[in-house]
């Protein structure tokens, strides 16, 4: 079974910069579709941002301009997190999407303070 670590949470000041890693370990699905989601308290697993085979980058609208993922090598894709206020703090998920198949990382823990 392919497994997905993330990593690069932690606290941060309101206003700040983060940057979350996430790789697998499937050596035969190279560039594949992957994402980044996330889960606060009480609230639904929410897409963040996702980038397919081709390159194409997809944001939420609620971080369009502020994030960025990128796709660092054919197993691994950070996401860059800038301008980060309270509703950010939630627990960031890495997705990965082989087929009909979605995959997900253990999540890492990210929290904002005033």
């Amino acid at each position: 079974q392919v497994q997905l670590v993330e990593s690069g949470g932690g606290l941060v000041q309101a206003g700040g910069s983060l940057r979350l890693s996430c790789a697998h370990s499937g050596s035969i699905f190279s560039r594949a579709d992957m994402g980044w989601y996330r889960q606060a308290p009480g609230k639904q697993r929410e897409l963040v941002a996702r980038i397919s085979c081709d390159g194409t980058a997809n944001y939420a609208d609620s971080v369009q301009g502020r994030f960025t993922i990128i796709r660092n090598g054919p197993r691994t894709v950070t996401l860059q997190l800038s301008s980060l206020q309270s509703q950010a703090t939630a627990v960031y998920y890495c997705n990965l999407r082989i087929a009909s198949a979605d995959l997900w990382g253990q999540g890492t823990q990210v929290t904002v303070s005033a």
